[in-house]
């Protein structure tokens, strides 16, 4: 075995394989040792078929020496398998699956067995876990798998960390590496414990719910599927076909394009499991119409939470993956709402019935609006409040929770949908309100949603539940917690418009009295208005509600009435509460029961006058406007004092730079030239008379007035820019008409030009269709079906228009269609902000995609010019910066996506040049940072 030549080391250790086969050897001691040390050195023989036969002695020879040198074996062939070299890495490899295969089987108890297995299983970890060489990880992976078949039940102590070393693998830049790595997995589920098999079970289904990236989304699903195989037996079904919906809510949202002609089979679906509940029957419940008396007692509302227990029922992880699988489906199918409102929607208020720790979804953001649509959900409405009815009183505060976001979705759809419905719905409401051990959130939701169906639904429709409405209401007002402080100063102030609505003033017999709730509400509010030291949100909440309260009911508050004003005023000086303030006044300014303002007036208008002068806009347009109001409703009470206090600061705000603060300033002096003629005099500058003939001919016809014509045109005579500037204004401002109507009348007769013969003709005809998609896109919404198939067409390389002319020795190739083309994606892109439901999306990306191959002024935005290509290019450029700086982030070049996005660069040829640039720039100022340091 010693000898130099290959042939006679070949001999002698076939001599050997052949005796260690036999079952009349026998070996001592100083023997064993010398034939272990002599076959793990030809396991480095130059000669590969002395190699192979080395390899092939220690399948025998394990059996035949004591186990130490068995253990000797494995650490030798484990540290060979870290080697610098490949082929004594592969022949160690091999030595040790070979070894594996010879130990007793685990169900024989075997110490060598367990022994051996152990010791190799600390350095394979090691290996898998920490190699940077791929090669020496497939090989490790391959070990591990073989060994967790064959021996697995005796490294049940092990198990827990052969599953942290594996579970990072599946994440593997190398799909091989992600293979193998399962391949071990699902021997492993085979004999670990319940422990284990839950840790692996929860990682893979944490990973595919966060689904970052399809490549490794795919490889789960794969590792999902490879532990069924193995170990069906041990996943519950119920998790099986969790997971199997929960794959299909990820196909819907990542590849929406692949998977919509699977869509119906994805919604029958999770309809079918949507219901999943094998353990429970609704069968027995009191459907009976009668439940939807809004009188029953609340005690037949205390819910079910203790008749039925889900500590050994899974089967509602089926059924909320089905439910979000459908949201998914709702969500990226807006095309398919009517389709929705038929199966998915009636399937949904269904399911209100299920037990209180499951709620379900539906996406508010896909009830587009739509005739249709809207009426079917309409038709549903009746179901749906009748599925809610009994919820909104379970003991689940999270089920209540869902109610409450349910109804004001609902009514913010559909506004005025609930009217009929009010008495069933206003009991649960304040159940919710009242509820002492209801959490902050449920409260804030109750009230939030109280707010918005006071909103949307007409007055008369609360008035019988206005005693039980209050109490709740205004104890929550006084609430320790300031969101709810705030919510319910909103209600307060919905419920003031409630009691007494100032568009009906015929207050007869039949007519609601406001009389007993008025002090109640007055007084939960006063106390909020005056404290000082409460949140913001609350203090602006309070002016406002208190602003609704003098609004509509001050003449029932007499004396209450100066005082409250007077804090107003004290609000109106603080810088945090002017605005809120600003809007409160103009309000009670604009209240029909003419509120006396008189004793604040002399303060407050110099204080709104000082307000024009600010920099805040909001507060300039807000001053303005009440300002106006008051002008208007109390012009006996504004002293000339006080109008020349806004006059010396009107002047700078008519300016071109902020049209609308111009617009509502001429408004005030529209009004003042009604209310005080005489203080216009007190006017500078020359161009506000021309705007204030501008302002009023917004609103009223001046043709009758054929002098204003020629005074008009005369001033465009003037040396004075701002006088052309603004007699521009005004004749603008007079002369216009509907012309909405007009030309929607005749578009479609003009787009038929699109059809033209004339590449011109067609050219101009995708501008002006560019123009009317971006300015008025309800003109030619209804023609799109018609226009697009044209638009689509004109996107097309047409090779009859492309023509090469010789310019001396040279040939150019002209494409006489190239500005057609353009013109017609700068339509497309249009089109994507101002029509998108109106698109047919895959087909309109199809035409997209054909352009991304065309011209390369084709690949980018039609008009755009020099500027926007450099943007485009710096943009670029700003994200391979980005990346390079990413890439000092240590071990950053370890991540897969990162390694991904590299590869992505390394093939575009012009961004690897970016790429390469800004690395040189990197490096570049990095040493020069260091030669000044």
């Amino acid at each position: 075995m010693t000898s130099s030549d290959k042939d006679f080391r070949f001999m002698a250790t076939n001599d050997l394989m052949t005796e260690l086969q036999k079952d009349s050897i026998k070996l001592d001691d100083d023997s064993e040792r010398k034939v272990v040390r002599m076959i793990l050195k030809l396991l480095e023989d130059k000669n590969g078929e002395v190699q192979n036969l080395a390899v092939k002695c220690l399948g025998p020879l394990v059996s035949k020496v004591k186990e130490y040198q068995v253990e000797t074996i494995v650490d030798t062939l484990c540290t060979n398998m870290l080697s610098d070299k490949e082929q004594l890495r592969d022949i160690s490899s091999i030595g040790l699956k070979t070894v594996i295969g010879e130990l007793p089987p685990a169900s024989s108890g075997s110490a060598l067995a367990a022994s051996v297995c152990k010791k190799i299983t600390g350095r394979l970890t090691s290996a898998i876990a920490k190699q940077e060489d791929v090669s020496v990880q497939l090989e490790a992976l391959d070990i591990m798998a073989d060994m967790l078949c064959r021996q697995g039940g005796l490294l049940v102590n092990f198990h827990p960390s052969i599953l942290s070393c594996l579970l990072p693998q599946l994440t593997s830049p190398r799909l091989a590496v992600r293979k193998r790595t399962i391949m071990a997995l699902g021997h492993l589920v085979m004999s670990c414990g319940n422990l284990v098999f839950i840790d692996l079970i929860e990682h893979l289904l944490t990973e595919l719910g966060r689904n970052d990236n399809m490549s490794t989304t795919r490889t789960y699903i794969q590792c999902t599927a490879a532990i069924s195989r193995q170990a069906g037996h041990r996943i519950d079904d119920d998790e099986l076909r969790e997971y199997c919906i929960q794959a299909f809510e990820s196909f819907v949202r990542r590849c929406p394009k692949e998977v919509y002609p699977h869509v119906p089979t994805v919604i029958s679906i999770c309809l079918r499991y949507l219901t999943y509940d094998p353990n429970y029957n609704f069968d027995d419940e009191d459907e009976d119409d009668n439940a939807m008396d809004a009188e029953q007692n609340d005690e037949d509302y205390q819910g079910s939470d203790d008749e039925y227990s889900d500590d050994d029922d899974m089967s509602w992880k089926v059924r909320r993956a089905a439910a979000k699988c459908l949201d998914a489906v709702v969500s990226t199918r807006h095309e398919m709402l009517p389709e929705f409102y038929r199966s998915v929607s009636p399937a949904l208020v269904c399911r209100f019935k299920t037990r209180p720790a499951q709620s379900w979804l539906a996406d508010p953001d896909a009830m587009e609006q739509g005739e249709t649509p809207l009426t079917m959900l309409q038709s549903q409405v009746p179901m749906i409040v009748k599925a809610l009815h009994k919820q909104l009183k379970e003991k689940s505060v999270k089920t209540r929770q869902c109610c409450f976001n349910m109804l004001t979705e609902l009514v913010n759809v559909l506004p005025g949908a609930l009217t009929q419905h009010i008495p069933v719905l206003i009991p649960g409401i304040i159940f919710s309100l009242n509820d002492k051990s209801s959490s902050s959130n449920l409260k804030i939701d109750a009230l939030a949603c109280l707010h918005v169906i006071m909103v949307t639904h007409p007055a008369h429709a609360f008035h019988a539940h206005v005693p039980a409405l209050v109490p709740p209401v205004v104890a929550c007002v006084g609430d320790p917690f300031y969101k709810i402080t705030s919510e319910a100063l909103l209600v307060t102030q919905q419920l003031v418009k409630v009691i007494r609505p100032l568009d009906n003033q015929s207050e007869g017999p039949d007519s609601f009295d406001p009389s007993p709730y008025i002090n109640d509400l007055f007084t939960c509010t006063i106390k909020r208005l005056k404290a000082a030291d409460i949140d913001q949100e609350v203090k602006e909440r309070a002016i406002s509600c208190m602003g609704q309260i003098i609004c509509n009911l001050g003449d029932r508050l007499p004396a209450e009435l100066p005082g409250t004003l007077l804090i107003f005023l004290e609000r109106l000086k603080n810088e945090i509460t002017r605005l809120t303030t600003v809007k409160a006044l103009t309000l009670i300014a604009g209240s029909p029961l003419k509120i006396d303002l008189r004793p604040v007036l002399p303060d407050a208008v110099p204080i709104l006058a000082s307000f024009l002068r600010k920099n805040q806009r909001a507060l300039k347009l807000c001053t303005l406007a009440a300002l106006d109001i008051l002008l208007r409703n109390y012009s006996s009470a504004v002293t000339p004092v006080m109008v020349d206090a806004v006059l010396a600061e009107l002047p700078p705000l008519i300016s071109e730079s902020d049209m609308h603060v111009s617009q509502m300033a001429l408004s005030f002096l529209s009004t003042l030239a009604v209310t005080h003629p005489s203080s216009l005099g007190q006017l500078s500058g020359g161009n506000i008379l021309q705007q204030l003939i501008a302002l009023v001919g917004h609103h009223v016809d001046l043709s009758s007035q054929p002098e204003l014509k020629t005074v008009i045109l005369d001033a465009f005579s003037s040396s004075s820019e701002e006088v052309k500037s603004a007699a521009s204004y005004a004749l603008g401002s007079i002369a216009p008409q509907p012309i909405d109507p007009l030309l929607k009348n005749c578009i479609g007769d003009f787009l038929k030009t699109l059809e033209d013969p004339d590449l011109n003709v067609r050219r101009v005809a995708l501008v002006t269709f560019n123009s009317a998609a971006h300015n008025k896109p309800s003109l030619i919404r209804e023609l799109l079906d018609s226009v697009l198939p044209q638009l689509y067409n004109e996107t097309k390389v047409r090779k009859e228009l492309i023509r090469e002319v010789e310019m001396g020795p040279f040939k150019h190739t002209v494409d006489d269609g190239l500005d057609l083309r353009k013109a017609a994606f700068e339509c497309m892109y249009t089109l994507l902000d101002s029509c998108l439901d109106r698109i047919d999306i895959f087909t309109f990306l199809n035409h997209v995609e054909d352009g991304l191959k065309d011209h390369y002024d084709i690949k980018v935005k039609a008009n755009s010019v020099k500027q926007e290509f450099e943007k485009q290019d710096e943009l670029k450029r700003s994200a391979m910066r980005a990346v390079v700086a990413l890439l000092t982030i240590p071990e950053a070049e370890k991540s897969p996506l990162m390694s991904e996005f590299q590869s992505q660069i390394s093939s575009n040829q012009e961004l690897a040049a970016i790429f390469d640039s800004i690395q040189r720039d990197s490096s570049s100022a990095n040493m020069e940072s260091m030669d000044t340091s």
